[in-house]
């Protein structure tokens, strides 16, 4: 990046620039390099001439090189004086972007609806004020309405990339994203904000745009020029206009009934995929939306950020992202998260003198996503249910699922980038026998059209135009058995073949490997400086007690249409109490009152609690890892704060002489046996009721007193065992992701086989310390496995263990904690901990993400598989994402199972290794039959002649186009084989078997040939040839012949897909295919009719069985060599993996392998780390220590 300039601009203006390049979104996901383009009169002229000259072809390559183009017609300049820009995204695409200006010339009339009464005419910038705005807080790099105070719209320069709109800074001299107006604000300033005048909410619609999900349909006629100039149909145009001009009339016409029928099938299925998706965000409706100090009735499309909304009493579809202001919304967030539990949304909290600002992942429970489903409304007195607009159009949470969806990410996969390569190589060997054919006919003294012919379509030949249909059939066939007989449903189907690479699999827990309601187990009290008894039946509990209030009352329950709704773990809970819960009043004006929300006892004893109010609700945030909830006892004078969460975060929050001093012994007997453990905790406030309104968490969620421990049990799923087992058994790693306590993970991991039997299980543990008040760098403990501490471990002295080459089998398991350490502070080692991790726990969402990437930087091909909950993140980032969700389709991963266990895991690995098995083996036999028919023509070229036009149209459509289309429908294997099918095309032993393969079919052409040439009966064709036209010969009829056996042959070689797919003979459609080609092959060779004959042009020979069965004999023997070759050599995995593990070692230069392996021999033969060491206390307590010195940071 070049320094800054500074420049002047309009009289005494300065302000400063970056030259020539710059970064926008940087340190994002989306980080983009940026560079200015200004157009070139010159260069426009020269290239426009060039275009002229080439008939328009140059024109064309720029079409699918819009960077090429601007490079041509434009010279690189400063993003001041630009035209145009040039972006360079992480995957290295190139967008070309025109630059805009903002004109504010529109009347108000055309910017806002006949709906709002009142207009301004003011022509001055938008009202931009700073009030609730934190002092130096450091703003987001992206501009909000408050920050552009004093800028005029008017001229203001943007470009839109992905739906996303960039604004020019005069200040920093580039282009920033648009963002909303939350960025750095206070929670204060959504409350002290007023409605916006008609003028603001013009201007601002000219900033922001209308508030619409843009899909377009695209026209008919205008998606199929697209599609036709698409290099593969511009080439089968190509090839077309070349066999027409080569009197090649009926296979010319077959072709091209072939592509107009595929153009047409991707036409209609394009169109049905964009009216779709335009479905899905259709707005209808209106919304309200206060401006000028009234309430109107508009269109969803002219909401602006800014507006204060009012939701409506019976629910809606959210159009835009709000913030919650005033009364709490019951809200379906399925389209979200996969998840269909009710959610409950209250208002942003605003504490009294706070600065607390707000952030969209912490107070995600105060904010409308849109296109959520508002299930209902809720309001306080006769004031509405209202909510601030911070987000519209794409910028929302639904445009930016949109957009992922519109603009996925790449698929970045060796097999398809070595597709390329080797049609390249194909190209370049038509080169050579262009060359070849060009001297062989000058020789001959050919008519020159006759040679530009004859040398153009051995193009068309070498390079097969069936090739990427013939590849899509293959997965398409895989996208239709996933979705009929396993229920998986597949939105990219490219991504099936990247899932037959996969080699780790990643596994959410809870709802994933256990099931997703949970058992009470029971619940261990606090009886003085220790635990109590467990007890199993809470109902019997005392009724006054704050223990089971805390069940009673802590949990976000509601009714909706009669039915108890809420978060399974908290149903349990409650219903465990045997307590009733009453919401009074209607469903929509409960919270008319000061206590919506009352529960009771049911028990008519003198000690039962007579009702219990819950006033306020901070609702569960899995950042914070715990929730709680303001009560009125009506037995009691005061107010009272019950809260529930994670042991450790819950006990880091008591007051040290409330814990049990065997608290870590207990949390860890539960935990390892594979428990889910809620500790509870109650405090008793002195607040009024009208701050306790205002009260932020943090200030209350302190000094508590602990309760005790909810134990409950959450059982793993029947078939997660044996699905673990079969991934083990085929080599794949299998990972556990989880936000579960770290020692519930490592006893399930255990239980179901993620942690194999007798490998050493490592713990991770990151401590922060505080020097003279100041955080310092943490420092990583590694821990023996859990079933090492005990109680009586404490009379085991320090030990430092150096891990030996006999101990080397070990894993680790670690707090989410210990990952932000080592992410954030030793990036040294992430890739070891990534190798040699298994069990993840307290991972946050982002963690989980982050997980992927790393495990995907070092080479592995990675699976998640979640359900959809708090796994969008990491669902997005694999390789193959699998979400257990009920919808058909999910936007957040490219699979999604209908049939919720992890069964669908090995299921999509057995049809992704058959997939890419078949394309392999498709690709080789299209690239075979290319090469066999490339020798054809050469070889008969020799001779001065050619395959006939329905010899050419008998091979590929009869023969070559039915096998291609049966090729696919193998079954897939019964099991995952423990090796890995090859992921690289480009590699020895592809290219080995083709061009071993082509020798041996050209060996038996020309065998053939020259057998047939010394025949007695034989006459040369240069002694009956009529014209250059005439093809009719001996020479011709050999080499059709032998060559229909070898592309028959090749189908069948290139078949053989074990151990990934089922016998060939099993694909009944292929198999009948076989038999109908080769019975057709060996009728011509033995006694075509006579009108056959003609037709095809053939030689018949006077012999019709003894030297036409040698015709056969050589289609036997050529079948018999090339099968040894496929079986002993090329095809044999043992060669193969012998032959990639002594490249691996002897080619390491070139050929270094995976990152995960190298890393993999170095942990292996490390002796000095992990540095393990005990120091006699507890795992479970050094969990306790860590989130202690954590929350006390």
């Amino acid at each position: 990046m070049l320094s800054n300039t500074k420049v002047r601009v309009s009289g005494e203006q300065v302000f400063y620039f970056r030259e020539m390049q710059d970064l926008v979104n940087k340190g994002e996901d989306d980080e983009m390099e940026i560079c200015g383009y200004s157009r070139s009169g010159w260069r426009t002229l020269l290239t426009w001439l060039t275009i002229v000259l080439t008939l328009g072809f140059l024109r064309l390559v720029f079409y699918w090189k819009p960077n090429w183009y601007l490079k041509w017609t434009h010279t690189e300049t400063d993003l001041v004086e630009a035209s145009h820009v040039l972006l360079k995204d992480k995957y290295n695409q190139e967008f070309v972007e025109k630059l805009k200006s903002f004109s504010c010339e529109r009347n108000n009339e055309q910017l806002f609806s006949k709906a709002t009464k009142t207009r301004s005419s003011d022509p001055t910038p938008l009202s931009m004020q700073h009030k609730g705005e934190k002092e130096g807080y450091e703003l987001s790099p992206s501009p909000t309405i408050p920050e552009m105070e004093n800028q005029q719209l008017e001229g203001m320069r943007y470009f839109v990339n992905k739906k996303v709109k960039y604004l020019f800074c005069r200040e920093s001299g580039g282009f920033v994203k648009l963002r909303g107006i939350e960025a750095g604000k206070l929670n204060s300033y959504f409350y002290e904000a007023g409605p916006l005048t008609n003028t603001e909410a013009a201007r601002r619609r000219v900033l922001y745009g209308a508030n619409i999900l843009e899909v377009h349909v695209t026209r008919v006629i205008v998606l199929v020029l697209r599609l036709a100039s698409n290099p593969f149909y511009v080439f089968q145009i190509f090839s077309c206009s070349l066999w027409y001009a080569d009197e090649y009339y009926y296979y010319a016409s077959a072709i091209l009934v072939i592509s107009i029928g595929s153009l047409a099938v991707t036409t209609y299925i394009t169109r049905k995929m964009e009216r779709a998706l335009k479905r899905t965000v259709h707005q209808f409706g209106s919304a309200s939306v206060r401006r000028e100090g009234a309430t109107h009735t508009v269109l969803p499309t002219e909401l602006v950020p800014g507006d204060i909304i009012e939701l409506p009493r019976s629910g809606c579809v959210m159009d835009v992202d709000a913030v919650l202001l005033c009364g709490t919304c019951i809200v379906n967030e399925s389209m979200l998260t996969g998840e269909s539990i009710p959610v409950t949304k209250t208002p942003l909290p605003n504490p009294a003198n706070s600065d607390m600002v707000y952030d969209a992942k912490h107070h995600s429970k105060h904010t409308l996503y849109c296109g959520t489903q508002v299930i209902q409304t809720r309001y306080y007195s006769d004031q509405p249910v209202t909510a601030m607009v911070i987000k519209t159009g794409f910028m929302t949470a639904k445009g930016g699922l949109l957009r992922s969806i519109m603009f996925p990410k790449p698929v970045d996969f060796r097999f398809y980038r070595d597709t390329y390569m080797f049609i390249l190589v194909l190209a370049c060997m038509s080169f050579l026998g262009m060359i070849y054919t060009l001297v062989l006919m000058i020789r001959s003294q050919y008519d020159a059209g006759l040679i530009a012919r004859r040398v153009l379509d051995l193009v068309t030949i070498a390079v097969p135009p069936a090739l990427p249909a013939a590849l899509a059939v293959g997965t398409l066939v895989s996208q239709y058995r996933l979705k009929r007989r396993a229920s998986i449903y597949c939105i990219i189907p490219n991504y099936i073949n990247i899932a037959g690479s996969i080699n780790v699999v990643c596994f959410d827990k809870t709802g994933t490997l256990t099931e997703e309601g949970l058992d009470l187990q029971g619940l261990l009290p606090v009886d003085g400086d220790r635990f109590g008894e467990f007890t199993q039946d809470t109902r019997n509990m005392l009724d006054n007690s704050d223990t089971k209030a805390t069940m009673a009352c802590c949990h976000s329950l509601t009714y909706i249409d009669g039915e108890l709704s809420g978060d399974p773990l908290d149903v349990k809970m409650f219903e465990a109490t045997g307590w009733q819960l009453e919401e009074l009043g209607e469903e929509s004006n409960r919270y008319d009152m000061i206590m919506p929300t009352v529960v009771r006892s049911t028990a008519k004893t003198e000690d039962a609690t007579p009702e219990i109010g819950i006033l306020r609700q901070f609702t569960f945030s899995s950042a914070l890892q715990r929730m709680s909830v303001v009560v009125k006892n009506l037995s009691r004078p005061s107010f009272d704060l019950y809260a529930k969460g994670s042991p450790e975060m819950i006990s880091s929050l008591c007051r040290d002489e409330t814990l049990p001093s065997d608290f870590s012994d207990r949390l860890a007997k539960y935990t390892s046996k594979g428990y889910r453990v809620i500790a509870l905790a109650h405090r008793q406030l002195s607040h009024t009721y009208a701050k306790l309104q205002k009260v932020d968490r943090s200030d209350v969620e302190v000094e508590m007193d602990f309760l005790g421990l909810l134990v409950m049990e959450n059982r793993l799923k029947v078939e997660t065992t044996p699905v673990i087992s079969e991934l083990n058994r085929a080599n794949l790693r299998t990972v556990m992701v989880t936000g579960d306590n770290i020692l519930t993970g490592v006893s399930v991991a255990k239980e179901c086989g993620i942690v194999p039997e007798g490998k050493q299980v490592i713990l991770i543990t990151a401590h922060e310390k505080l020097v003279d008040g100041v955080r310092t760098e943490s420092t990583l403990e590694y821990h023996r496995d859990v079933k090492t501490f005990s109680s009586s471990a404490s009379q085991s002295v320090a030990l430092d263990m150096s891990l030996t080459e006999s101990s080397a089998n070990y894993c680790f398991a670690l707090t989410g904690q210990a990952w932000k350490a080592i992410y954030a502070e030793h990036p040294d080692l992430l890739q070891r901990v990534a190798v040699r991790g298994l069990v993840f726990a307290r991972m946050s969402p982002e963690q989980k993400a982050q997980l992927v990437e790393v495990l995907q930087s070092v080479g592995y091909y990675v699976a998640m598989c979640g359900d959809g909950a708090n796994d969008c993140g990491a669902l997005k980032a694999a390789h193959s994402g699998i979400s257990l969700s009920e919808a058909e389709a999910s936007v957040a991963s490219p699979f999604t199972s209908k049939i919720a266990n992890i069964t669908c895991v090995p299921q999509l690995i057995r049809e992704g290794r058959a997939a890419l098995v078949t394309s392999f083996g498709v690709f080789k036999f299209m690239a075979g039959y290319s090469l066999t028919q490339f020798t054809s023509v050469l070889l008969l070229y020799y001779v001065g002649v050619n395959l006939t036009d329905f010899e050419f149209l008998y091979i590929d459509l009869i023969v070559i186009t039915s096998l291609s289309v049966t090729f696919p429908f193998t079954p897939v294997a019964d099991t995952i084989h423990h090796h890995q099918p090859p992921v690289k095309l480009a590699s020895f032993f592809p290219i080995l078997i083709l061009v071993l393969n082509t020798i041996i079919m050209a060996a038996v052409q020309i065998g053939a040939m020259f057998l047939t040439m010394r025949q007695p009966w034989f006459v040369a064709i240069s002694e009956t040839q009529v014209d250059a036209e005439d093809y009719r010969s001996y020479e011709n009829t050999a080499v059709f012949d032998v060559s229909c056996f070898q592309y028959i042959i090749l189908a069948v070689m290139f078949a053989q897909g074990a151990p990934y797919r089922k016998n060939p003979i099993y694909n009944i459609p292929f198999s009948v295919n076989v038999f109908i080609t080769l019975a057709l092959a060996i009728w011509l060779i033995m006694y075509p009719t006579d009108p056959v004959a003609d037709i095809l042009e053939l030689e018949l020979h006077p012999d019709y069985i003894g030297f036409r069965g040698y015709y056969i004999l050589f289609g036997v023997g050529n079948f018999i060599v090339c099968m040894l070759l496929e079986k002993l050599v090329t095809g044999n995995d043992n060669v193969r993996l012998k032959f990639e593990k002594y490249t691996k070692v002897s080619c390491s230069k070139w050929n270094p392998g995976s990152k995960y392996e190298a890393v993999e021999e170095e942990l292996n033969s490390a002796t000095d780390w992990p540095p393990v060491s005990y120091d006699g206390e507890t795992f479970a307590a050094a969990l306790h220590r860590e989130m202690s010195v954590t929350s006390s940071s």
